[in-house]
């Protein structure tokens, strides 16, 4: 919704996706979508993309460094903005904000500080469709991966679990849209569930695989 509020958006000129990919894993970030599904995602979208290659088990400073790189490059092309779903996290667009100011190039959040609740059902009632594929283990049971997003999953959201996933309870992939040329093909594969620790805690995710048709 953010990239379709952009497109139409009379101060914007959208030329580029960009998306941090794991080079290990060939999937996308946090999201678990294979490489696969990025590519066709982009072409029913109609628009070039590049990745952010990023290693195995990278840490801020492996991020920050690859993406430091990708912005000045397209800064050096002649792009001037960067567009993100951010919704009302204020620290994250304020990282996000920081980091691009380093190398000047202005964030645009097009979606920011409206109703989630709002967005959701405008999301399911406006011709987007997208299916669940992690869901944070502390916030939702393995049933919802796989899931697809629409009112009746919204109606089965726990108390607290925000309807847009802004905290990281959930991640979807968005297959068709307005403005998709086609849908995007796919089957659901195994839920699987993996398990990451950080200095201070243990976190469980479940994953949904999809495979590209």
């Amino acid at each position: 919704m953010a990239l379709h509020a952009l497109l139409q958006h009379s101060n914007y000129n959208v030329q580029q996706l960009l998306t941090t990919v794991n080079a290990h894993h060939d999937r996308v970030s946090m999201h678990g979508v294979r490489r696969a599904l990025l590519h066709a995602q982009c072409n029913a979208i109609g628009l070039p993309w590049r990745t952010v290659e990023l290693p195995q088990q990278p840490e801020n400073n492996d991020y920050e460094h690859a993406m430091a790189l990708a912005v000045n490059e397209l800064k050096a092309s002649g792009y001037t903005h960067s567009g993100f779903g951010d919704i009302f996290l204020e620290d994250l667009r304020a990282y996000r904000e920081a980091q691009l100011s380093k190398v000047g190039v202005t964030g645009v959040f097009p979606l920011w500080k409206k109703d989630t609740g709002e967005l959701a059902r405008h999301f399911t009632d406006g011709g987007y469709k997208a299916v669940v594929v992690c869901v944070d283990g502390s916030k939702l049971p393995e049933s919802f991966a796989g899931r697809e997003y629409d009112a009746a999953f919204l109606a089965d959201l726990p108390d607290g679990v925000d309807p847009c996933g802004e905290h990281g309870e959930f991640h979807t992939f968005c297959y068709d849209a307005p403005f998709y040329r086609e849908p995007v093909s796919f089957s659901k594969g195994d839920v699987v569930c993996r398990t990451y620790h950080t200095a201070d805690a243990e976190h469980k995710f479940w994953f949904c695989d999809l495979l590209p048709l």
